[in-house]
């Protein structure tokens, strides 16, 4: 029970992060925020099981949409380059 509420509460400040104006359009607090939500994910997967890991997963991705995108990219960049 303990890491779902840690989970809740790391998706409410993700959200009122998002609410405030920043310099870097958020970089650092995503940076940040992946960092706490990699392990939280971990010990949610561990103690609630895979389908709710993924719904933690999931749930972070959609706040977390952006470093997503720029990932995906950079893959996909990384993989034309290889086979061209």
């Amino acid at each position: 029970m303990a890491p779902l509420v840690l989970c809740l509460i790391w998706l409410i400040l993700a959200n009122a992060i998002a609410m405030f104006p920043s310099r870097d359009k958020h970089w650092r607090a995503a940076y940040v925020l992946i960092a706490v939500g990699i392990p939280l994910v971990g010990w949610v997967t561990y103690e609630s099981g895979p389908i709710i890991g993924m719904i933690v997963v999931a749930a972070g991705a959609s706040v977390l949409r952006w470093p997503l995108v720029y990932l995906w990219r950079w893959v996909k960049r990384q993989l034309g380059a290889r086979s061209g």
